[in-house]
């Protein structure tokens, strides 16, 4: 007997709090129309005015215009709730990039609204400089928001959706393998983890006023705890040529790689947690190895001044990289390819699960080349039985199957992409390396996207197409996919 497609959704509820979210994200846009009216930034302001006016409203009539009959919410709608919010925060988030004029082609606006959300970085503005503070800041603030999750800023704010699914909501946001919480309530992890990101955010901020002043150390700390890397500067980071904000950088960016509950458990005093982590072991290890690598690279090509500047041009290259952040201090497509293809291996793995970092994870990488050791052990011992330890803690076959669908799959979406791209003209490496950038969140160019805001000379499909692979990269893959299954909508 065939099964019919499901009819117990539960989409009135779905519907009621992405209302709730929508509403948040209008207070949010009050903050870059404060900048800018602080500025004397008088379209922007008004801009911004509208747009937290439409939003609210928005949200408004979807929260309190339905009555669900039920206030039940499970995976399914969790999943539902979860992808979609993404693309409605983008679309109503561009509409100060509209408004004010600074991109006309609505595409583009989507484009760089979703590299904002999910911590890309891509930009399709040539020229940052030119830009409005209001609008510099709420790129910032865009990142910073998508950096610890939208759904779980809402899930701190919302103790309610503690009873309405929001355990399903934390696992369809939160990235990893497992999803392991602070505290027994998702309210209070949420809560938990949210104020160590605003702990950290506030005090790189304090560390680099006084080489960027309040308005560019403000910007810079939301991109960087949130390891997304806009910047509001065109040289970036090379603007202020400075090693000490260099390696400030570096440092909490590296933070930003790590699993925010072991941040949480080493400000609780848990050091034993640390010790034992060995994803935090191979994530040091991994961009040790691959500091000393380029430092080697670039000492045999005679590339920078001094040891000096190899040194912490390379940690600070390094360290964005494997943390998705973005941020680059050498411009490496010039001198040679080996660097690169580092730095692109890095972005395709990137740091540690239930991190603001993206890529595939280094808990993945590690339960990838575990299982692999295994595997070549049996083929000498067909009858043992093996077990994956990770932090001395059995992992269970499930989870090492689902490890390796997920990296199978990871890699078909990037190399189908990436083919999509060179049908549209771009040249195969070039696609190769912009597909690893969106999926991983990390948001750098190669070739003909390589210039600051050169994705905006991509044509309009190739645009929507990365910003689909942006979230798709951000939630994950699963969280996204599963709903363009025929399963997904069946009955159970």
């Amino acid at each position: 007997m065939s099964r019919s497609l499901t009819q117990n959704i539960n989409f009135p509820i779905t519907f009621r709090v992405l209302g709730w979210l929508l509403m948040i994200e209008a207070l949010f846009m009050l903050m870059p129309m404060g900048v800018a009216l602080l500025y004397g930034e008088e379209w922007t302001t008004v801009a911004f005015f509208i747009t937290a006016s439409i939003t609210f409203i928005a949200g408004a009539c979807m929260t309190f215009g339905i009555k669900p009959a039920s206030s039940s919410m499970r995976k399914r709608e969790g999943m539902i709730l979860t992808a979609s919010i993404w693309v409605i925060f983008s679309l109503f988030g561009m509409l100060p990039f509209i408004i004010t004029g600074t991109l006309s082609n609505p595409v583009d606006a989507f484009f760089e609204t979703m590299a904002g959300f999910t911590t890309t970085g891509s930009s399709a503005i040539p020229d940052l400089e030119s830009l409005p503070h209001g609008l510099l800041f709420w790129r910032a603030l865009m990142q910073w928001i998508g950096g610890m999750g939208i759904i779980l800023f809402t899930l701190a704010v919302l103790p309610m959706l503690n009873y309405k699914g929001g355990i399903a909501l934390f696992n369809a946001e939160v990235t990893g393998i497992t999803h392991e919480r602070l505290r027994p309530r998702v309210s209070q992890s949420a809560k938990g983890l949210w104020m160590l990101y605003i702990l950290l955010t506030v005090a790189l901020t304090l560390m680099l006023v006084q080489p960027m002043g309040w308005f560019d150390a403000v910007c810079h700390a939301l991109t960087t705890m949130s390891t997304g890397g806009l910047s509001t500067k065109n040289e970036g980071i090379n603007y202020w040529n400075s090693h000490y904000v260099y390696l400030v950088i570096a440092c909490f960016m590296f933070l930003g790689g790590i699993n925010f509950t072991l941040l949480f458990h080493l400000l609780s005093g848990k050091w034993r947690r640390i010790v034992k982590s060995d994803t935090l072991k191979w994530y040091c290890a991994v961009t040790v190895i691959s500091i000393l690598l380029i430092v080697t690279r670039m000492w045999y090509q005679g590339l920078c001044d001094s040891a000096q500047d190899r040194w912490v041009l390379a940690t600070f290259d390094t360290i964005a990289a494997i943390t998705s952040t973005g941020y680059t201090s050498v411009d490496y497509e010039t001198k040679g390819q080996f660097i690169t293809f580092i730095l692109l291996v890095l972005m395709f793995f990137g740091g540690m699960a239930g991190s603001t970092s993206g890529g595939a994870k280094i808990d993945r990488l590690i339960v990838m080349l575990k299982n692999m050791k295994n595997e070549f052990y049996r083929v000498l011992h067909a009858n043992s039985v093996t077990t994956i330890r990770i932090d001395n803690r059995p992992i269970p076959h499930t989870v090492v199957a689902k490890v390796l669908a997920f990296l199978s799959v990871y890699l078909i979406v990037t190399l189908v992409v990436a083919v999509m791209l060179t049908f549209m003209g771009v040249p195969i490496f070039d696609a190769i390396y912009t597909s690893v950038s969106a999926i991983s969140n990390q948001g750098l160019g190669y070739g003909v996207t390589a210039p600051s805001g050169a994705f905006g000379l991509l044509p309009n499909a190739g645009k929507l197409l990365l910003a689909l692979e942006m979230m798709v990269g951000r939630l994950e893959i699963f969280t996204v996919l599963a709903i363009f299954t025929r399963t997904f909508w069946l009955k159970d």
